[in-house]
């Protein structure tokens, strides 16, 4: 027999119970989101076609990289502004904050992706790489779900990477805004 003591509606009730064995708890660690200091979490993601994986830990090892994340590839604020800006900003953050690569990743599969890119001449410019199962996103922690879009996608963040470590990060406020993770404010915190 054990004794079994819980609290039930503000009061100890205790319990005697035949042949009842011990529960097992389980403890969750919830992931905390990246933050400047951070390393930047190793994960593959996928680059125009599943057989081409980029591991983020290579991706920015010795360099520094802007990352920027978006809900969707072809979505209205993602293809009329994010995506575009980085693009147009590209040489000028290359030549004046001596950044190596500028990657945009979504919740994608490497094929949507690669089409992206084509369609907003990102060649050579910005690096579209997918995150499939969303597993650098839930790394980061900056998934969100949007059921209208398929679910859980990404936030709408920037992050600059300096030889593996996180030094400028910038979410929307709300995860979907335009306004602190765009091209323009790289730098400028």
């Amino acid at each position: 027999m054990r004794v079994l003591s819980c609290k039930f509606l503000g009061r100890v009730v205790n319990s005697t119970l035949p042949n009842v064995k011990p529960v097992r708890s389980f403890s969750r660690n919830l992931p905390a989101m990246v933050k400047v200091g951070d390393a930047l979490p190793a994960v593959d993601l996928f680059e125009d076609s599943p057989a081409n994986k980029i591991n983020t830990g290579d991706l920015v090892n010795g360099k520094k990289v802007i990352i920027f994340g978006v809900p969707g590839a072809f979505t209205p604020g993602c293809s009329k502004t994010h995506l575009p800006g980085y693009v147009s900003s590209a040489a000028e953050l290359k030549s004046k904050q001596g950044v190596d690569e500028i990657v945009c990743v979504s919740v994608n599969d490497p094929f949507v992706m690669s089409a992206w890119g084509k369609e907003h001449g990102a060649g050579g410019k910005v690096r579209l790489l997918a995150d499939p199962a969303g597993s650098f996103t839930k790394a980061l922690d900056v998934s969100i779900d949007l059921p209208p879009l398929g679910g859980v996608r990404s936030k709408r963040y920037s992050l600059v990477v300096e030889n593996g470590k996180v030094t400028e990060l910038n979410v929307e406020p709300d995860g979907t805004g335009l306004s602190c993770s765009l091209a323009n404010n790289i730098g400028k915190k």
